[in-house]
């Protein structure tokens, strides 16, 4: 992860500075700390019929090649819901109906620290299976016969269901 070195606000270079309790990056010009949080993200565990999970296969960095769940980032002015049927959506081109949270993880990152994930089951939706966007495939697996799966946090969601809510 490469360290900021600019203010977001007014450009001047940042210092590190002991404020709040914690080491931080400081702006001495604005004569404020630049705080640095988990970036949120969102998944979908999704189900058909047969109780099967829809899994997505990376077509990028990181983890390219690896399955997970459908999912992604939030944009601003979107909530973790919204995120999630958006990713849904663009992923995989279903329309979903989230019928329950699943759980948060924290979850590292090489490239961003720490990502918030929060997780979302799906048992109704619509529309025809492709992938799309960073997807390079999209299929419905059995739960005893699930490929490697690109993060611990899906892999948790996963198991959160599995446990409490398959048929």
């Amino acid at each position: 992860m490469r360290k900021k070195t600019n203010c977001h606000y007014c450009g001047n270079g940042l210092i590190e500075k002991f404020c709040e309790g914690a080491l931080r990056l400081f702006c001495n010009s604005c004569q404020e700390p630049i705080y640095e949080n988990p970036l949120p993200a969102t998944c979908l565990v999704v189900v058909d019929r047969k109780d099967r999970v829809l899994l997505v296969k990376r077509s990028v960095e990181p983890k390219k090649g690896f399955w997970c769940l459908p999912g992604g980032f939030m944009e601003l002015g979107e909530t973790p819901e919204q995120a999630a049927l958006r990713e849904l959506k663009e992923e995989t081109g279903l329309a979903g109906r989230i019928e329950m949270l699943l759980g948060v993880y924290a979850n590292p990152s090489i490239l961003y620290h720490t990502v918030l994930m929060v997780g979302y089951l799906v048992k109704s939706y619509s529309g025809t299976l492709i992938a799309g966007d960073d997807a390079m495939d999209a299929a419905f697996f059995h739960y005893d016969r699930l490929p490697e799966i690109a993060f611990e946090s899906h892999i948790n969601f996963i198991r959160i269901y599995n446990a409490a809510y398959a048929d």
